[in-house]
């Protein structure tokens, strides 16, 4: 047995939980799912990150304490967590005081490769970010994301050595000590580290109140990379104690928009830190609405819980990890999520097993044992993190199992009498069926246990369709 830790990145509580929040813990919830199926101990980690200005902002605009607000907006998201039936172990909020502490520890850790300089630049606040200037050159002085333009800043930080590190890390991404996916990931964050510079790490407090303070000077407050990147393993409960059971992550779940930080200067952390790298670094594409990006601005954001309400629970992580590439940006609308219920779930998989459970109910057919195990292709598809592929070659089972009801005919065994050729008909159906749920367990674990549930002895059938259709 294995132990394998699984982290999620730590959205910002300033808002509610999105669709790109949904993909993060769908996903890593499947992996960790699979983990434990194959027999591996898991320690799976998700969390919010509650500090910066624009917390504070919200916070006074709502009239509310700022500390209250955090609280407020985190349990919303581990809610949210929940609802989506995701199987974290740890929870973390980056204003607990064991991690404010942790986090305070790691920056004397890393004071070798700490420097002070002035800072003149440009600085997103929507992000929450400094940009360089070849970046504000090519945005044309307006961030793509906030349509908001970059503010020039003058002001003292602390910067992390970007520049002791780059070599590692260059020798880790390429020689897929870390690996990161998609492949094509890979390339374009080599290319960033080229030119990546040294990384402002701290804020002046009279631009930044809200956060941890610096060890050893009142003025600056720490702004978010060592903060926020530092929740992977101070939630393991580094640096006061050994985390070397654990870490290094066998995977760490992002959207491709945060990558370059968790790809660039989370390794430069873990460097000076004298940790191993994660890895596996998994970046997931955007979910598109209509395919455009979702943005309030335009008006097509779609609410995750509106989803998650439409259908239930196994039809939201259907429809996602299906129908969603793992790696690349796919399309939402809700035709085509009504349709992936209707006619893929509630038909193909619901009718399935609606229609063997009777059968077989009303033919008495004892199963006994069944012996289900993991195809190879299956495994190999879900070791690469391929989860939507996985997801198709499961759903080919499904469908193949329809298909030789259709051929084999066992109401007419049944009705001519031929009993044995019944029994074992019935028998090889129902158990093509339990094997190809064993491996839908990770994508739709409720669905899954319903079915389990169903084909115990003696066999009962379903009062109401597993899927009913809408």
């Amino acid at each position: 047995m294995e132990k394998v830790y699984i982290t999620t990145a730590i959205p910002y509580v300033n808002g509610v939980p999105h669709i790109g929040h949904a993909m993060d813990y769908c996903l890593s919830d499947t992996y960790a799912r699979y983990q434990r199926l194959i027999g591996n101990d898991v320690k799976f980690q998700a969390g919010t990150d509650e500090h910066g200005n624009k917390i504070f902002l919200k916070a006074k605009e709502n009239g509310l304490p700022v500390e209250e607000y955090v609280s407020s907006n985190a349990q919303k998201f581990e809610q949210f967590v929940q609802e989506l039936g995701v199987s974290y172990t740890d929870f973390i909020r980056t204003t607990d005081k064991d991690h404010k502490r942790r986090c305070q520890e790691i920056w004397l850790k890393l004071k070798d490769h700490i420097y002070s300089a002035k800072y003149e630049g440009w600085y997103c606040t929507g992000c929450e970010r400094f940009v360089t200037a070849k970046e504000c050159e090519e945005n044309h002085g307006i961030c793509p994301d906030h349509q908001k333009p970059y503010e020039k800043l003058e002001e003292e930080n602390y910067y992390l050595r970007i520049s002791d590190f780059k070599d590692r890390i260059r020798e880790a991404i390429s020689s897929g000590e870390m690996l990161i996916l998609p492949d094509f990931r890979k390339n374009e964050i080599l290319k960033l580290l080229e030119d990546s510079p040294d990384v402002s790490i701290s804020r002046p407090k009279a631009q930044l109140t809200w956060g941890v303070p610096v060890p050893d000077d009142d003025s600056q407050v720490m702004y978010v990379w060592i903060d926020a990147l530092a929740n992977y393993i101070t939630v393991l409960g580094y640096p006061d104690t050994d985390i070397s059971a654990w870490w290094p992550a066998k995977a760490q779940f992002v959207g491709k928009d945060i990558l370059r930080f968790h790809a660039i200067i989370w390794p430069a952390i873990l460097i000076g830190l004298g940790l191993p790298l994660p890895r596996t670094i998994v970046s997931h594409g955007m979910v598109l609405a209509d395919g455009q990006k979702m943005s309030k601005s335009i008006g097509n954001v779609v609410d995750p819980i509106e989803v998650l309400n439409r259908h239930g629970l196994d039809a939201f992580r259907y429809f996602f990890l299906r129908h969603i590439d793992t790696f690349a940006d796919s399309d939402f609308t809700w035709e085509k999520y009504d349709a992936a219920y209707n006619n893929e779930l509630a038909n193909d998989l619901g009718n399935l097993v609606q229609r063997l459970a009777t059968l077989a109910a009303k033919n008495n057919i004892i199963l006994g044992d069944v012996s289900v195990e993991l195809d190879p292709e299956y495994n190999e598809l879900m070791n690469n993190f391929e989860f939507n592929k996985a997801f198709d070659y499961v759903w080919e089972k499904v469908q193949a199992i329809n298909r030789e009801i259709d051929e084999q005919k066992p109401w007419m065994l049944a009705k001519n009498g031929e009993t044995e050729k019944l029994n074992d008909c019935m028998k090889k159906l129902i158990a093509e069926l339990l094997s190809a749920n064993l491996m839908l367990e990770p994508f739709i674990p409720t669905a899954s246990e319903k079915i389990k549930a169903i084909f115990k002895d003696p066999i009962v059938p379903p009062k109401v369709p597993l899927f009913p259709k809408q």
